[in-house]
C-alpha cells in the first residue's frame, strides 16, 4: 500500500480530532475512485458502525459508501445492513450523513443496486414517524437521483418517483418532486 494512504488511515484511526478530520478527507478524496487497498480499512470501518462516538460512526459510514465500487469480495452484500442502521442513528446529524453517502453502495454492482434501492424503499416507508421525516425522504429521493445521474437506469426513476406518490401531504409531494425534474 502507498506510505501516504498508510498515513491518512492512521490518522483516521487516531484518537487527535484533528488528524481524525484530516485522514477523513483525504480517504474520502482517495475512495472517490476504485482503490486496491479497500480491505485494509473495511473491517475497521464496519466495528466503527456501531462505535460509541458519533464522528466515527458518521466517518464510517460515508467510507464504507465510498469503498463499495472497491469491493471485489461483495462484502457490502452482507455488511449494507449495517450500514443501513446508521441512517437511523440517534444523532441525526450521523444518520444524515450516512444517508447522504450511502447511494454511492449502488455504483457497486447490480446486486449491491438492488439491496440499496430495496433498503431505501423501505426506509421511506418506514420513517414516516420519524422528527425529520421530511428530510429524510428528501435525502433517501436526492440520493436515488445521484445514483440515477451516475448510470442511468429507468427502474430508479420509477422507484423514485412511486415513492414520491406515496406521500399523502401534497406540499411535500411537489418539494420531492424537483429533485426529479429535468436537469
Amino acid at each position: 500500500m502507498n506510505p501516504e494512504i498508510q498515513t491518512h488511515i492512521d490518522d483516521l484511526l487516531s484518537n487527535d480530532r484533528e488528524r481524525q478530520s484530516q485522514g477523513f478527507m483525504a480517504l474520502m478524496a482517495a475512495t472517490e475512485q476504485p482503490v486496491d487497498w479497500s480491505y485494509s480499512l473495511w473491517d475497521h470501518m464496519v466495528a466503527d458502525l456501531t462505535h460509541k462516538d458519533n464522528r466515527q460512526r458518521a466517518h464510517a459510514a460515508q467510507l464504507l459508501a465510498n469503498l463499495a465500487k472497491s469491493d471485489p469480495e461483495g462484502r457490502m452484500l452482507n455488511d449494507f445492513d449495517a450500514l443501513l442502521h446508521v441512517t437511523r442513528d440517534d444523532r441525526f446529524v450521523t444518520a444524515r450523513h450516512a444517508l447522504q453517502a450511502i447511494w454511492k453502495v449502488g455504483l457497486a454492482g447490480d446486486a449491491q443496486k438492488r439491496q440499496l434501492i430495496d433498503g431505501l424503499e423501505q426506509r421511506f416507508a418506514e420513517c414516516g414517524t420519524e422528527k425529520n421525516s421530511t428530510l429524510i425522504r428528501y435525502d433517501i429521493l436526492q440520493g436515488l437521483r445521484h445514483l440515477y445521474d451516475a448510470a442511468p437506469d429507468d427502474s430508479i426513476r420509477e422507484t423514485a418517483l412511486a415513492l414520491i406518490e406515496t406521500e399523502t401531504d401534497a406540499r411535500y409531494r411537489k418539494k420531492y418532486a424537483t429533485v426529479w425534474r429535468a436537469k
